[in-house]
């Protein structure tokens, strides 16, 4: 299931280029649902708040956002379980190199992708890595390494950018 109205599972697309939050959240709702796991108040919050967000957004931007909106915030580490669960339900990716998080517009489990992000607008762009990730993981098999987790991030500057120069 996914909401995009365009097929791009192997093109580059931006992350923030699906901008229906309520449908995807409803979406958010029903994988939930479907798996038996519980979309609780603050983790549709805190993925309402990744998806509505115009770049990748840290933790500590997400634990400002709910403290400015709630009576009672909510402390670093729950904050970080929430986004270790949206982590492994594949509704958000996380940036190790610039330690932030990203909508992902196809929600599923062990999605793989690689990321282009422009270091001077923080925009980002998404792409199927599963050919990348067969090699890595071929490349890793040759030495009997048991490769656990793969992330491919390529920084540098968007075409956008390159041209305001």
């Amino acid at each position: 299931m996914s909401l995009c109205s365009h097929e791009h599972h192997e093109t580059l697309h931006g992350v923030h280029d699906h901008p229906n939050v309520e449908a995807r959240l409803t979406e958010a709702e029903i994988l939930c649902a479907t798996s038996g796991a519980r979309l609780t108040p603050l983790r549709k919050e805190v993925l309402e708040l990744i998806l509505s967000a115009s770049g990748p957004v840290g933790a500590y931007d997400l634990l400002a956002k709910l403290k400015s909106a709630s009576e009672r915030p909510a402390a670093p580490p729950t904050v970080y379980r929430t986004l270790d669960f949206l982590l492994e339900k594949g509704f958000i990716h996380r940036l190790t190199s610039i330690n932030a998080y990203i909508p992902c517009c196809h929600p599923r489990e062990g999605h793989q992708a690689a990321f282009l992000i422009c270091t001077q607008c923080n925009t980002v762009k998404e792409a199927s890595a599963h050919g990348l990730i067969q090699q890595l993981d071929h490349l890793a098999a040759s030495d009997q390494f048991n490769a656990h987790h793969s992330i491919i991030e390529i920084s540098g500057i968007c075409q956008s950018c390159s041209n305001k120069v």
